[in-house]
């Protein structure tokens, strides 16, 4: 298999990759064959996938406006993926040109790629971290460097949760990190559910049996499991909701049903 110029030496391209899929979804070009090859095995079960990614995308920009507007300059974007248009910092500078941003990753094709695009950007870092091993990202010298635990930061676990099984306690590693930021921080995530998918569950089970079968269980919560991330915040309304109904800025009955998939929500520390 051929091998871009892009990718890492150090990486199996012969393996599929969560954040390379999730690129292919979003109609970038920073995906492998065997990366589409998983993808349309999923959307055989459920077509409506990449509105999906698209639906988490748009959420993702409008919380990130809306932290700005609530005078929340610093993002920690954990499970960042690769960078494609409107990404985080994007969106962040358009509001505030000093925003400050540090993405993490633990997939080295979005950690290379991230290096590439951000090259030169003093107030953008990139850490190769794990969202398992909070300690490890906090003891980065990246965030110490970029980012001013002492003020309020936004904590952005969009679309990365679902892929933390329970024996690897997602709600601890949520804690630990979002427990090391200021009062006034916020929490921004979505996740994927079952609730909301316009599919009977057996179907969309499918689609599931395939992130298991290259190694990268999809782990669908209820909403009530999704909330339980929240604990202890302050909901910003609307709650924790289908994410075209986050905060819309477009009509919602013109978004695709599958872009009611899964809930997103923002929480704010007192």
């Amino acid at each position: 298999m051929d091998r871009p110029a892009w990718a890492p030496r150090s990486i199996d391209v012969s393996v599929p990759s969560v954040s390379r899929i999730y690129d292919y979804y979003l109609g970038g070009s920073h995906n492998f064959e065997v990366d589409r090859e998983a993808a349309r095995r999923a959307m055989e079960f459920m077509p409506g996938l990449p509105k999906i990614m698209q639906a988490n995308r748009a959420f993702l920009r409008r919380a990130v406006r809306h932290a700005i507007g609530e005078g929340v300059t610093q993002f920690l974007d954990v499970g960042s993926g690769i960078p494609t248009h409107g990404n985080v910092h994007e969106v962040a500078r358009a509001a505030d040109p000093g925003a400050r941003v540090v993405y993490v990753d633990h997939d080295p094709v979005a950690v290379a790629h991230s290096q590439a695009v951000l090259e030169g950007d003093e107030n953008t870092g990139v850490v190769a971290a794990d969202l398992r091993k909070p300690q490890e990202i906090l003891a980065d010298p990246q965030v110490s460097q970029l980012l001013d635990l002492e003020r309020p930061v936004a904590l952005l676990l969009v679309a990365v949760l679902h892929f933390v099984e329970d024996e690897d306690d997602p709600y601890a590693a949520v804690a630990e990190l979002a427990g090391a930021l200021a009062p006034g921080s916020l929490l921004v995530l979505t996740h994927a559910s079952y609730e909301g998918i316009p599919l009977p569950q057996q179907r969309a089970e499918g689609a599931v049996d395939v992130y298991e079968d290259i190694r990268n269980p999809l782990i669908m919560r209820s909403r009530d499991e999704i909330a339980r991330f929240f604990e202890g915040y302050d909901m910003v309304e609307p709650g924790l909701v289908p994410p075209p109904l986050w905060r819309p800025e477009t009509a919602p009955e013109d978004e695709d049903p599958y872009a009611f998939s899964g809930f997103a929500g923002v929480g704010r520390t007192s």
